[in-house]
């Protein structure tokens, strides 16, 4: 198995991550996560079911925190590491960005994978 088939850490957002049994491990952070969190339901198991980055799932309403900096493509804005979200939308047919939300900075879709459950 190559490194390059290994997710990036949802703390740090670095790549250097291990499988330890269920769980992925980042020696960087020591940040630990279930595996099925980063995995997303296929049509035949039923509907899609959208996990934070600890792998708890989401439902519409709920408020999250972000667990990193996210810069926004075309412009300088950054959204900052916990920085709270309210009332997110799940969105299914948006490819990997499955959360619709409303920041500061303005309205955006962002992939949950950056979130954890508030």
């Amino acid at each position: 198995m190559s490194t390059t088939s290994f997710p990036s850490c949802p703390q740090c957002g670095l790549d250097n991550t291990y499988p330890d049994g269920d769980m992925w491990i980042c020696p960087d952070c020591a940040h630990e996560w279930s595996a099925a969190a980063s995995e997303v339901a296929d049509e035949d198991n039923g509907p899609r079911i959208i996990k934070d980055a600890n792998g708890t799932p989401l439902a519409d309403g709920d408020s999250v925190l972000l667990v990193k900096d996210l810069k926004v493509k075309g412009s300088s804005t950054v959204i900052k590491k916990g920085t709270k979200i309210k009332g997110i939308r799940l969105v299914y047919d948006n490819g990997d960005h499955d959360v619709d939300c409303k920041t500061e900075q303005g309205p955006f879709i962002l992939k949950s994978e950056f979130l954890k459950k508030a």
